[in-house]
């Protein structure tokens, strides 16, 4: 048996597992992960988070993410705030550096539960986001069924933002996973769909990649904001309501994307690493 304790924590009801890593080595199979976010037959999760001792100078920890499916995710805003605040615990300060494989991300507490976190600078060339073909991303040439012309922005990860008169009008089970998989995405995409508001807010419901539904997606967050921004509906500031509750976003004039939000810490437990290959746990 291979006992290791595990939190059980979310940010809006995007809920993480998060594994410690940094003295004793974890290597968990694609088949482990898959097994430990099946919500039936293991723990369940969005993304598992597997904390790692930091490579560059100045990072308090590594945080590496993994997709229900098993694969790597290279950003999580949520899972980010979460992080976070563990670490900032451990640290007795507000104020923490988490390393990523999309770089450094700063986060501080900003009070009230909150956490604010700066997400790196929205990248914007379609060879970031990335697409196939050399295009502009104010208008990529994607349409399927009620969809088409969305924005493409990567923060951290990629983003493709369909703006619509009706969120709750799409079938998101339908459409999320043909556009995720369509053929101009060669890594995949996350997709969202957004409904403005007013010019401080939007409606956001997303499909992740590699995760499916979701209730918020800090990372879409920040890019719909910044498509929005980009097509002038909106201004660089505002809240984007996802299904599980809201986050304030900004674009900054540096080009970084500054997001804020609460976390919840939900359970610890233990999980038995050999029953998940086994297929007991």
């Amino acid at each position: 048996m291979t006992i290791v304790p595990f939190l059980k924590m979310h940010g809006l009801g995007n809920d993480f597992v998060v594994l410690d890593a940094r003295k004793q080595k974890l290597d968990l199979t694609v088949k482990q992960r898959q097994r430990l976010a099946d919500r039936h037959m293991g723990v369940g999760f969005d993304q598992m988070v597997t904390l790692e001792n930091p490579v560059s100078a100045g990072a308090d920890v590594f945080m590496r993410l993994h997709n229900a499916d098993g694969s790597e995710a290279r950003a999580c805003g949520n899972a980010t705030r979460c992080i976070a605040a563990r670490i900032m615990g451990e640290k007795g300060h507000g104020n923490v550096v988490i390393e990523t494989v999309s770089g450094l991300l700063a986060a501080e507490a900003i009070g009230n539960g909150h956490i604010a976190v700066d997400m790196g600078p929205a990248h914007l060339d379609w060879q970031d986001i990335p697409v196939a073909a050399a295009c502009d991303t104010l208008h990529m040439p994607v349409a399927l069924g009620p969809v088409s012309d969305p924005v493409g922005v990567n923060v951290g990860s990629s983003h493709a933002v369909f703006f619509v008169d009706d969120v709750n009008a799409i079938d998101l089970p339908l459409i999320g996973p043909q556009l995720e998989n369509h053929s101009f995405f060669p890594n995949r995409a996350n997709i969202e769909f957004a409904q403005i508001i007013g010019p401080d807010r939007i409606r956001m419901r997303v499909w992740e990649r590699g995760a499916g539904i979701t209730l918020a997606c800090g990372s879409g967050a920040c890019g719909t904001l910044v498509a929005a921004a980009r097509r002038g509906l909106t201004s660089r500031k505002g809240e984007v309501i996802v299904d599980g509750g809201t986050l304030t976003i900004e674009w900054l004039e540096n080009g970084h994307v500054r997001m804020t939000g609460p976390w919840t810490l939900s359970y610890e437990g233990q999980i038995d690493l050999d029953a998940l290959v086994n297929g007991h746990g």
